[in-house]
């Protein structure tokens, strides 16, 4: 079995100034075979202090994140873009679940994550990713997060 890809270049620091990596986790061969790319687990529904380290990490490995799509329920004061390292990034939101994230390298490129609600448990978080982040994974985000 192959592990999933961690990504994590860092942005934000916790107290003692440590790197605060963004918990993310994708398939390992990035083929977008399954329902899902892979996960992600926000430490907060911030998306303005969480969004940035996500998309900083996954254009190390994706190229460049043009667009977001995501659930504007599931967060504080939703924007309509965000600027990383100097690109804007349009975020667009649509009604639906809160479990996931579409990011769009492109008109036809397009990655969906998981998302792990902030306040999930440590045991249920990794086990949701793992099955988000496994090739040809068919689960939904209702039986990957119970």
């Amino acid at each position: 079995m192959t592990l999933p890809t961690i990504i994590a270049p860092p942005l934000r620091g916790d107290a003692s100034g440590a790197p605060l990596l963004p918990r993310l986790v994708l398939e390992p061969t990035l083929s977008q075979t399954g329902a899902f790319d892979g996960a992600w687990w926000p430490r907060s529904n911030d998306v303005m202090a969480e969004l940035p380290d996500l998309i900083t990490a996954l254009t190390a490995h994706l190229g460049r994140i043009v667009r977001v799509g995501l659930d504007a329920d599931a967060w504080d004061d939703v924007p309509r873009s965000v600027t990383v390292d100097g690109q804007v990034i349009r975020i667009s939101w649509f009604p639906g679940s809160d479990r996931t994230i579409s990011l769009s390298l492109g008109f036809q490129n397009h990655f969906l994550l998981l998302v792990v609600p902030p306040e999930t448990g440590l045991g249920t978080a990794r086990t949701a990713m793992a099955g988000a982040a496994g090739r040809d994974n068919n689960a939904t985000a209702a039986e990957l997060l119970p």
